[in-house]
């Protein structure tokens, strides 16, 4: 028996949810149900291009049409409330990382969808990235050993009209730290381990915005690791995920650098190019030893396309999410843990007890 097409509305058609949308038309099992936007001419330029009606208040979508999933990927001050009204809905939702600005929003989603039974899921991408899994095979190998410290980068420069387009990425609510360093956090804690501790310090001095635009960090892991990490949305820089990963197109790719690198006791990773280095079995590590070095094979599949599908499969009953709220309020812990930091010039331990 054919499945009936699964109706999806997209919440916050801008750079993302352009993406999702398209993503969506361009499957056979599902289609866009409606655009929900405040109302501007590229919204509902947009909705009448797909062919989908528009509506400027979510509510007044999910009465008016049969929706079978949501995506939300509106502005991140109004993840709380259309998630919350999808899942009144019982209708199975993917919200933008982060799922919200707010801690205690957070936690409300996660209680009432865990409650409810409505599977939810937090839109991190890179987590369908199969360069990822292959990574982590790796780092739980002999070659690699125990893990003893990491270095990470996401170094880019983001032009004004991406603030002029979006307001509110420049006030409380948006900066780099809750737009793409909760990315990285999601990573750290896939291939690292929990995160015990953070210390943070901060700089708004190149843009003059009420939110950061470069951030200095230190974790510990809960493993005994230790990292480091710059993030700066001002640097003319290729040290990021976009532009050495390759995944998305609109951005320059620089396939031979690298934005992360572990080390371990009997060997090291360079992430994305996957290149290792590591002592050979049988040999004790020592800095005069010469090292085994290998670049693994790569797969490059596209992140958004796996997620969608993963997606389909989550609002079909199929599956389970990949990225669950859970999973996107245990890093927003460690976001809430490195403002505070910021705000304290203190490290923060995290707490075990709600993590």
């Amino acid at each position: 028996m054919t499945e009936p097409i699964l109706r999806i509305l997209v919440s916050g058609p801008g750079l993302i949810g352009k993406v999702h949308a398209k993503l969506i038309q361009a499957r056979a099992d599902c289609t866009v149900a409606a655009i929900v936007s405040r109302r501007s001419e590229a919204s509902t330029a947009f909705a009448a291009d797909l062919g989908v009606p528009f509506f400027t208040d979510i509510n007044e979508a999910l009465e008016a049409e049969r929706v079978d999933a949501a995506i939300i990927s509106s502005p991140n001050a109004c993840h709380y409330t259309q998630a919350m009204a999808c899942i009144r809905k019982q209708i199975p939702t993917l919200i933008e990382k982060p799922i919200t600005p707010d801690i205690q929003e957070a936690k409300s989603i996660v209680d009432s969808a865990e409650r409810a039974d409505v599977p939810v899921l937090v839109g991190d991408h890179r987590m369908y990235n199969p360069l990822l899994e292959q990574a982590r095979q790796f780092l739980g190998s002999p070659m690699f050993g125990k893990l003893v410290a990491v270095q990470g980068a996401a170094l880019f420069y983001k032009p004004a009209h991406y603030f002029r387009e979006g307001p509110w990425r420049a006030h409380a609510g948006g900066g780099p730290i809750l737009i793409n360093l909760i990315h990285e956090v999601g990573v750290m804690r896939y291939l690292c381990g929990a995160i015990e501790s953070v210390f943070a310090v901060d700089s708004r001095n190149s843009r003059g915005f009420e939110v950061e635009d470069t951030v200095a960090l230190t974790f510990v892991f809960a493993n005994g690791a230790l990292g480091s990490f710059l993030l700066s949305d001002t640097a003319a820089s290729s040290k990021s995920w976009e532009m050495t990963t390759g995944e998305n197109s609109a951005y320059p790719h620089f396939p031979k650098e690298n934005c992360y690198h572990f080390a371990g006791t009997n060997g090291s990773l360079d992430f994305p190019t996957l290149r290792t280095r590591h002592y050979p079995t049988g040999t004790d590590p020592s800095w005069w030893r010469p090292f085994k070095v290998q670049e693994l094979k790569g797969d490059r599949a596209k992140p958004l396309e796996r997620q969608i599908a993963h997606f389909v499969d989550v609002a079909r009953g199929r599956t389970l999410p990949k990225v669950s709220a859970r999973d996107g309020y245990r890093n927003m812990k460690v976001l809430d843990a490195i403002r505070l930091s910021i705000s304290t010039r203190h490290a923060v331990r995290l707490d075990a007890t709600d993590y």
